[in-house]
């Protein structure tokens, strides 16, 4: 197809009829394609990166956060939400009666929920797999024992987190030396973060949820004043789950199900398709308007109703995912007429950042589209005793307001932002897809989504189209659409938005800001084609 899009790329789109491993970070990736060459399957090998990620790229992601899986396997996708429980103390009164009104964003109150990434791995590789378990965690406990070079993505964090770092005992013995951050390039060594790797390789998935690894992290969380104890981990466990699925000009989208924002993507899709998207130049104000206007229809919905199904009394995910609704909803966008209009904010409350989003396809046509994470960077900046394992703090998402959809009780899975992607075309499969960032996730993948199948684009070149983030992400409390200025015809654009009515603030041209994205292409003959984000530290490697 031609390049609608008007974008240089910045890196190699690497193409194989084989296996193709795309992950934000180079080491990750390597990683993946060993395994692939030791005649693992795609499964095997999305076990084994995303345990290296956790090493790697400890501040998006780790052993202590989620993570969610989509797998393509013999024409069928499935998906295996990896998501933890609030702990059974976890209530509403427990922070109210400290006088909070808000569960604290940091620190060991704000790891509540059960990791359940550990347990993932082991569920995907119990079904699909073909190599042992030792061999898939052995390269990410390599890495942490051995050490590897700190990239500038994570010296970026350490950076901005150092404070938080430094208050920590156990992190500091991890990122200080002689008393300073380690610089990039750096060796990293993590030994108790490789022990504990090396109980759950030995163990399996109990070493985590019910061995002495699980006993270590309960009692240093109950001697540092936390909420979570042996049988909030004896009782976890993730579920597989059925995708949800739209069509979007002639292909079917897949997101996974709530607790997951995935289906916000879908709506968005569905409302798009009421517009003849490829005629309407996509660095133009008015694409950017639709798009926003888009993304605040769909956030007003998925914040009425996104929580732990088991919690709701009714998500009603048919009317949600229906034509006729997405139509209504497109009739409420203010019009593109060139004229000031009546532009109204929507005010998520804040959501974190830090994710990493890998995709995976082997030779046999399997496919795994999965993505993980802390949710702050550096998750809640605990550390549990010498476990080296840092906990997420997604549990600090949820609402102390009693009558808030999201609010908090015990048990209870919290609204999730994270979101793998897939797409097929006439039952086979055509593209996985993923980025980073909370609020952004959705509106990025619209913007990958788009530019495959409305202008045209590769799959680098819809990654590397200039990005947009609306609303209140990345820890950025206002409402405000942030747009990165590399081409001429932004500026331009965002004086039109200015004059319609929005809120725009230029960024620059390649700003963390918009976050990490990953996609592989398949297309009609089997050509497999992939990209990495060049915001990140990552690689695209075919085999």
């Amino acid at each position: 197809m031609p390049n609608k899009g008007g974008i240089a790329v910045k890196n190699i789109m690497p193409m194989s009829y084989k296996n193709l491993v795309a992950a934000p970070h180079y080491l990750a990736s390597q990683v993946g394609t060993q395994i692939l060459g030791r005649g693992g399957n795609a499964m095997d090998a999305s076990v084994a990166v995303s345990a290296a990620l956790g090493v790697v790229y400890p501040h998006m992601t780790g052993i202590g956060g989620d993570a969610f899986f989509m797998i393509h396997h013999k024409g069928t996708i499935s998906g295996f939400n990896g998501s933890g429980r609030s702990g059974h103390l976890a209530t509403r009164e427990y922070y109210l009666n400290k006088g909070c009104n808000a569960i604290p964003g940091r620190g060991v109150e704000s790891a509540i929920t059960v990791p359940g990434m550990a347990d993932a791995w082991w569920e995907v590789w119990s079904r699909y797999g073909k190599l042992s378990w030792m061999e898939l965690l052995q390269p990410a406990i390599e890495y942490a024992e051995e050490g590897f070079p700190i990239s500038r993505d994570l010296h970026h964090w350490m950076v901005t987190d150092e404070e938080l770092i430094r208050a920590s005992e156990p992190m500091s013995r991890v990122f200080l030396e002689n008393g300073k951050l380690k610089n990039p390039g750096d060796r990293l060594v993590q030994p108790a973060l490789a022990a504990s790797l090396k109980s759950l390789q030995l163990d399996g998935r109990d070493a985590f949820y019910k061995g002495a690894l699980m006993k270590a992290m309960t009692e240093a969380i109950g001697r540092d004043g936390g909420l979570l104890r042996e049988e909030d981990f004896h009782r976890h466990h993730g579920e597989w789950v059925e995708p949800l699925t739209v069509n979007y000009r002639g292909y079917d989208v897949f997101e996974m199900p709530p607790n997951s924002q995935g289906f916000s993507a879908l709506m968005m899709l569905n409302m798009l398709e009421n517009a003849d998207m490829g005629k309407i130049p996509r660095h133009s104000a008015d694409f950017y308007h639709l798009a926003v206007e888009t993304i605040k229809q769909v956030f007003t919905e998925r914040d009425r109703y996104l929580t732990d199904p088991l919690f709701a009394a009714d998500i009603p995910m048919e009317k949600l995912l229906s034509k006729a609704y997405a139509k209504e909803l497109f009739a409420k966008i203010s019009k593109i007429d060139g004229a000031p209009m009546d532009v109204k904010p929507h005010l998520s409350p804040v959501l974190g950042q830090d994710t990493a989003y890998a995709a995976i396809v082997d030779a046999e046509g399997n496919g795994v589209s999965f993505i993980q994470s802390l949710y702050y960077d550096f998750g809640s900046c605990y550390m549990a005793g010498d476990t080296g394992i840092i906990f997420q703090n997604r549990g600090s998402y949820f609402s102390l307001d009693a009558d808030h959809v999201n609010t908090l009780e015990p048990m209870k899975r919290s609204f999730h932002t994270l979101m793998p992607a897939m797409i097929s075309k006439d039952g086979a499969l055509y593209a996985l897809l993923g980025t980073q960032g909370g609020e952004g996730q959705p509106q990025t993948q619209l913007s990958l989504i788009t530019g495959l199948l409305d202008y045209g684009l590769t799959i680098a070149e819809a990654i590397e189209l200039p990005r947009w983030v609306y609303g209140r992400t990345w820890g950025m409390d206002n409402d405000v659409l942030r747009m990165e200025n590399r081409c001429p015809e932004t500026e331009e654009a965002a004086c039109e938005l200015a004059f319609r009515g929005h809120q725009v603030q230029l960024f620059g041209s390649w700003d963390r800001i918009m976050g990490q994205a990953q996609g592989i292409v398949i297309d009609g003959n089997g050509l497999r084609s992939g990209a990495v984000d060049p915001r990140g530290d990552g690689m695209a490697i075919s085999s």
